[in-house]
């Protein structure tokens, strides 16, 4: 898992230059958990990480240029972000 999330965390630093690298793990992170946690919760047989990687990529891929516009307007998860936010 390890070695799935640092790729991830390589992949939305390309993404998005406006993250430092404590941003980006912590995003790619809570992405991993929601994706699983929301999998769980609906009662879904875990597929491993290769399935969570692929779709994390995706969200990735998808959003990952601008992942720095969304803590800065979401209370919920800018407190995770306050100590990185001059960056």
């Amino acid at each position: 898992m390890q070695e799935y999330q640092q790729k991830l965390v390589e992949l939305l630093l390309e993404k998005n230059t406006k993250l430092s690298v404590h941003q980006a793990q912590t995003w790619v992170e809570l992405l991993w958990d929601d994706f699983e946690t929301t999998r769980a919760k609906a009662g879904r047989e875990y597929k491993g990480s290769e399935m969570t990687e692929k779709i994390v990529r995706q969200w990735i891929e998808n959003y990952g240029e601008k992942l720095h516009e969304f803590f800065a307007t979401n209370p919920k998860y800018s407190h995770l972000f306050e100590d990185q936010k001059e960056h």
